[in-house]
């Protein structure tokens, strides 16, 4: 992969006459505030954190999507066409659930478009494919501000080079101040905080070191030390019981002593009471990863209202990045793909629309003409008619019958 990265790297190198190239002026350069390396790591290793992100990713792109076309403009047909074709040959519905993980997890992801004149070559990148980010900026005597980015530069492993702003889909979300930068879920798990003399550690560094203590804590006192007391034991004994001791197994372990002494068990004071403390750490855990599910699975208790409140809730949260991938797509996706084609998508209006195609409920009228028409048998209308609402006797009564009865 590294080999491939390079190479395309040389391609889309800075150049003076042709391909993507970077405007030669000077440029702000910006790091990640969080290597994203560190948030990638943390997705991958804290179960918390996969499922918040996971299950983030799945309500926003999980449904799928289907694509309209205008259908007053001309070319209708054909447009359709092109935008459903190039979905299914590059896969984009896959590649849409991977980018969201990466987005909502670390605030950004990265596509390299393989060649400038097809679209149809993308290629999602690692997320510490991009060492840093260079942006222009406005300057006018003492004022200066960032405002476009210009280039991606890549890290030295996967070529060293910079590539210009048109090689690359940048997806980002939550951008602060003036940093080319998004920011996900995960990083303010990652971030200490300093005030004034003090700082606080990062909510991932103490939610993992107590997770490393407890297994030490269940040791410690699900096989408890024991303190020996020997009065007057020779120098022998008190050797014997101190190598005894040292070498005690993880489960611990009794010694009985024949001469005048006390042996007493090590045990935990009572009055240590730390589920107060933990359960605050986790609280602000879970809110960090801003989805209230994980929640419902791992604690007791929560009603069938809770989980509805928390599903409006997540939905509130989702909605906005919904809307960004929806006009990202279409914008640098949808209206690309029909312009290399040669049709007009300013009056196509290529549109992503999520989940599936709403369909049109047949009236009881249409269903009366298509039973006359013998479109339909009388059982089938029977059976939607039901559905409508008309109450229906098991078995008709033959119209003789009825008039007989008259």
């Amino acid at each position: 992969m590294s080999k491939v990265l390079h190479r395309l790297a040389e391609a889309f190198s800075l150049k003076t006459n042709s391909g993507y190239a970077v405007p030669q002026k000077t440029l702000v350069y910006e790091t990640p505030r969080v290597p994203l390396t560190d948030v990638i790591s943390l997705y991958e290793r804290d179960p918390t954190c996969k499922a918040s992100v996971d299950l983030l990713a799945a309500s926003a792109v999980g449904a799928g999507f289907y694509t309209t076309v205008d259908a007053n403009y001309k070319k209708a047909g054909e447009a359709k066409r092109v935008v459903d074709s190039f979905n299914e040959n590059i896969n984009l519905d896959a590649l849409l659930c991977d980018m969201a993980r990466g987005l909502i997890a670390c605030g950004n992801d990265f596509w390299l478009k393989l060649t400038p004149e097809n679209l149809t070559d993308l290629h999602r990148l690692p997320a510490d494919a991009v060492e840093r980010i260079q942006q222009g900026f406005i300057e006018e005597k003492t004022l200066k501000i960032p405002y476009k980015i210009e280039s991606y530069k890549l890290r030295q492993v996967y070529g060293g080079q910079s590539l210009d702003a048109e090689a690359m889909i940048h997806w980002r979300i939550n951008c602060l101040d003036f940093s080319g930068y998004g920011t996900g879920v995960l990083q303010v798990l990652l971030h200490s905080l300093a005030f004034q003399s003090d700082k606080r550690p990062a909510f991932a560094w103490m939610k993992a070191k107590i997770e490393r203590i407890m297994p030490r804590i269940f040791e410690k006192y699900a096989g408890p030390d024991v303190l020996a007391l020997l009065e007057r034991a020779d120098e022998r004994t008190i050797k014997m019981f101190e190598q005894a001791i040292k070498n005690r197994s993880e489960e611990g372990a009794w010694l009985f002593y024949s001469g005048k002494g006390d042996i007493r068990p090590v045990t935990l004071d009572p009055r240590a009471r730390f589920e107060y403390y933990v359960e605050h750490l986790i609280n602000q855990f879970y809110l960090g990863c801003e989805t209230p599910l994980p929640r419902l699975f791992s604690t007791p208790g929560f009603t069938e209202a809770s989980a509805k409140a928390a599903l409006e809730l997540q939905n509130m949260l989702i909605k906005p990045t919904q809307r960004y991938i929806k006009r990202q797509v279409e914008r640098e996706v949808f209206d690309v793909v029909l312009a290399q084609a040669g049709l007009d998508p300013a009056k196509a209006q290529p549109r992503l629309h999520w989940g599936s195609p709403k369909t049109q409920e047949a009236s009881m009228a249409d269903m009366l003409k298509a039973a006359e028409l013998g479109f339909i048998r009388p059982e089938e209308f029977r059976k939607n008619a039901v559905k409508l609402g008309w109450e229906l006797w098991e078995n008709a009564q033959p119209k003789d019958s009825v008039e007989a009865e008259k």
